[in-house]
């Protein structure tokens, strides 16, 4: 199951350079045992909670741009029928999931991803030689399955859709200051808006006001793949990477719909990248919110506020269908 585009056989067996594991022949055995190495190993995998089927077509897949999040969280712990991880966070702000939450989890070794349904199963504490702290139990997966489309960030599989992001070369970093308050008071706006309960025509006609952008320089269009504590995971295709050079800092926004109508925008730092064997970019980057701290808060509130309802949204349906 481990094995990745930059395998080479060795004495008989398949070791995959990247990570040092042995890969197996059938791509989605011995899942478990990748499990306990990447625990080992100090490595993560990846959650999100689980699509909502009324937000998914007849074949359980949904189309486009969505508002699902993937959080990388490090595996503290695997036992016969538990999974740990660190509990997941948004630039330091935790996020809480419920117990009984469907989750869907996420294997990345390499080039490859497989993916495997669960469930949350509350809050532990964890002490062994490698995490000592709270942690999140998950249950053990029965099965996992292996992405069959390598291009497909979206996760066909799953019914995911991951938010496209819309990225600028920041040419001056004290213009966004302007775009950032605009932005917020959009924001507030829009939580007023939900407190009185406006419909959805109201809200709309409240938020009718694009941010303006900071002095930036030509677009390039991505795709948020994760999101981890401090930043955001994009991929970004071959014809547009080559942006992602000539500028150390950057303007993003991405829209969380439909439970935050109001886009995120934020500043944001590059700090690596890499080459994937389909010849688009993985970038890592970091929120830098050193010209306006205050907005660092927003950011924080409309990510929790669009985890807080897919789990609203996934639990009212289990509660009506049962």
């Amino acid at each position: 199951m481990c094995a990745c585009d930059d395998s080479s056989p060795v004495h008989g067996v398949v070791w995959n350079r990247g990570t040092g594991l042995p890969a197996q022949r059938s791509r989605t055995s011995g899942w478990r045992r990748c499990l306990e190495q990447i625990h080992q190993r100090n490595g993560a995998i990846e959650i999100a909670i689980d699509a909502d089927p009324e937000r998914a077509n007849g074949d359980g897949h949904r189309d486009g741009s969505g508002g699902d999040l993937v959080f990388r969280a490090r595996l503290v712990d695997v036992s016969e029928d538990e999974l740990c991880i660190e509990p997941p966070t948004a630039l330091g702000e935790a996020i809480n999931l419920e117990a009984g939450l469907r989750l869907v989890g996420i294997i990345a070794i390499g080039q490859n991803r497989w993916t495997f349904r669960t469930s949350c199963l509350g809050e532990a504490s964890i002490a062994n030689g490698a995490w000592r702290g709270p942690a999140l139990r998950l249950g053990m997966p029965d099965e996992v399955r292996r992405c069959q489309r390598r291009r497909d960030y979206r996760l066909d599989a799953t019914g995911l859709a991951l938010p496209d992001v819309t990225v600028w070369p920041l040419l001056d970093p004290r213009s966004v200051v302007l775009s950032e308050r605009v932005n917020e008071a959009t924001f507030l706006r829009e939580r007023d808006a939900l407190s009185h309960d406006h419909d959805s025509v109201t809200l709309s006609s409240l938020l009718q006001d694009e941010p303006p952008l900071p002095e930036v320089g030509p677009s390039l269009p991505g795709t948020l793949v994760n999101l981890g504590g401090g930043g955001i995971g994009l991929i970004i295709d071959s014809k547009h990477s080559g942006a992602l050079h000539r500028s150390p800092i950057f303007w993003t926004q991405f829209n969380l719909a439909p439970h935050v109508q109001t886009p995120v925008c934020a500043t944001m730092r590059l700090v690596h990248t890499h080459v994937r064997s389909d010849k688009r970019v993985y970038g890592g980057f970091t929120f830098d919110f050193t010209h306006n701290p205050s907005h660092k808060r927003f950011v924080v509130q409309q990510i929790i506020r669009a985890i807080a309802g897919q789990q609203k949204r996934q639990l009212a349906h289990h509660r009506s269908a049962a």
